[in-house]
This record gives C-alpha cells, sequence and structure tokens, in this order.
C-alpha cells in the first residue's frame, strides 16, 4: 500500500536526501513538503527545498514556509555541517515555481483535509511547526495524521550537546508538545543513524551514475562526508541521519526497533533537549514511540543507490 506523507524538513544534506527517496519511491506519495529553520535559517531551507523539487521536476508538489524561529529559543543552526548555503557541495537549479502563500501549518491543514486516507507527518528538522500544527489543529491531527515519523533524539549519546541530538536541541520546547500529544511516534534516534553510514567508496560509485540527481548527490555527500571525518566521532563514513525515516516508511524490515516511552527535558542545565528514553519501562508511562535501534546498512546503502539509478 502507498503510503501518504507530508515531508517537514530543514535541507541539510540528509534532508535532501529523504526528499529524494521520497520523491524516487513507488512506496510513498509526497503530497506537499514544509521547511522549517534549523541546519539554516528559514529562507535558505525554503530555497533548498525549493531546489531540491526543482531538480527533481518535481514542481506540482506544494511547498509552504514555517515557523522563522523555534517557540521559546533563539535560532540556532549549524552552517559548519551544511555549510552557507545548508546544501553546499552542489550546484543545485535555481527554483522555477512558487511558494505557496500560506503558513507551513496551513497547508498541512489543507493538505490533510483534503486526502481520503490517514497521513503519515514526516519531521527532519526541528519540530516546531508540526508542534503548532497540533496545538492549532488538534482534532483534524488526530483525524487524519496517522503517526508521525521523525529524525531525532538519542539515547545516551548526543551530537549537538553530551546527550543531546541537534533537531530536538533546537526546539525542546515543541519535541515536548509532539511528544505527549498522543500520536503514534516512530524515532530516528542518533543510535540508528549513525549506524546508517554511506561510506567514502560508496559516494564515489554514486559519482558514476550518469544523472542529474546523482551527479548533485555526489557533490553534496563528499561535502556532508568532510565534517564527519574529525576522529571524535569514530566514524568511517557519513552518517545518513533523516533518510532513515523514509528507509523506515519503506522498508520497516531493515530496522531493529523497540517500543518505550520517550519525553524531552526541557529544564536542564546540562541536558536541555535531551530525549528521556525509558528502556527498562522505569516511569510505569505507557510507551508512546517506536524507536529505531538497528539497520541493516547493506539494504539501506542499496536502497540509496536505487533511489540515485531511478532518475536515469
Amino acid at each position: 500500500m502507498v503510503k501518504k506523507i507530508i515531508l517537514d524538513c530543514d535541507p541539510g544534506h540528509d534532508d535532501a536526501l529523504a526528499l529524494t527517496m521520497a520523491v524516487a519511491s513507488p512506496k510513498i506519495e509526497l503530497l506537499a513538503v514544509t521547511t522549517s529553520a534549523g541546519n539554516q535559517t528559514p529562507d535558505k531551507t525554503l530555497n533548498n527545498a525549493m531546489r531540491m523539487l526543482t531538480l527533481l521536476h518535481r514542481e506540482d508538489i506544494p511547498v509552504a514556509q514555517g515557523n522563522q524561529t523555534p517557540l521559546v529559543k533563539p535560532l540556532e543552526t549549524a552552517p559548519e555541517v551544511h555549510g552557507k548555503t545548508g546544501l553546499d557541495g552542489a550546484d543545485l537549479p535555481e527554483p522555477d515555481f512558487a511558494v505557496q502563500e500560506i503558513p507551513a501549518i496551513e497547508l498541512i491543514a489543507k493538505t490533510l483535509r483534503e486526502s481520503s486516507d490517514k497521513v503519515t507527518l514526516v519531521v527532519t528538522g526541528p519540530m516546531t511547526n508540526a508542534a503548532l500544527f497540533l496545538r492549532v489543529y488538534p482534532d483534524l491531527a488526530k483525524e487524519k495524521i496517522d503517526q508521525i515519523v521523525f529524525m531525532g533524539g538519542a539515547m545516551g549519546l548526543g551530537n549537538w550537546r553530551p546527550s543531546v541530538e541537534f533537531n530536538i536541541f533546537v526546539d525542546p520546547e515543541a519535541a515536548k508538545i509532539v511528544m505527549n500529544f498522543g500520536i503514534p511516534l516512530v524515532m530516528a534516534p542518533l543510535n540508528v543513524t549513525h549506524k546508517a553510514q554511506i561510506l567514502k567508496n560508496e559516494i564515489e560509485e554514486i559519482g558514476k551514475i550518469n544523472n542529474p540527481v546523482a551527479h548533485a548527490f555526489y557533490g553534496l555527500l563528499n561535502f556532508f562526508e568532510q565534517y564527519h571525518e574529525n576522529p571524535k566521532w569514530g566514524l568511517k563514513g557519513a552518517p545518513l541521519h533523516d533518510p532513515c525515516t523514509i528507509a523506515w516508511l519503506i522498508d520497516p524490515e531493515m530496522f531493529e526497533t523497540d517500543w518505550m516511552n520517550v519525553d524531552v527535558e526541557t529544564q536542564g542545565d546540562l541536558t536541555r533537549g535531551e530525549t528521556v528514553c525509558d528502556y527498562y519501562l522505569l516511569t510505569g508511562k505507557p510507551a508512546n514511540t517506536e524507536v529505531l535501534l538497528g539497520i541493516d546498512r547493506e539494504k539501506f546503502i542499496k536502497l540509496i543507490m536505487d533511489t540515485m539509478k531511478s532518475f536515469n
């Protein structure tokens, strides 16, 4: 069965790949794209989503811009990871279609109302738009959102603070709203995304695929990989965080998962933005999240290669 999705993202190299996988897969129908600020500033992430859809010749997919800032704290971005544009490493076409004249939460509402089936909301950036939507349209959300699949958080080690992952760090209050709303959640934390690495020789293989999309990703992934060469990460390649959400929707058998209660710390001096995963059922709170913990990396890389070749 084809899964209908709305992708809320902050492109970002790995968001761009998640978007491309969603467009390419016959198992997914991408109904709309909304953008948040995170990997770069709001205007840059919006422009990047538009440039990617122009590259993919999917100007028919509506795009709307979301909140300019997190709910409470000032915006922090990650130019050291994603470069000045947010998608450094490739010459992407300028957008040749218009942004929707409504904000992100209105496009989400419109898309849900127009869909006869329930829709999965995929969030690969900070959860600001998702939280606002749930606050403004709680009944529509409960009626029409099947699940929220998100990349964010970590059980243990973080990548922005010792125990805090970047997407949740940018807007912890928003994440807390989403996780306590009551819609089924699927979480792709760093525990699984750090296993979803693409190695240098595999990026070289993408470089040999002869189409404009693969050429763009050859440049994008080479740029993205450089940041992760720092020995402190203990990585062999580049972790493809956001694509894990789409890969799970396409082939959940690729992953090992566990159900648990997940909440977000919004107060801690050292731990603000930490996802608190109740692995050992210590709180007595009901499980609200299916957490991805393991991945068949070879299958995952094959899916990415097949995605690239599908644009031949």
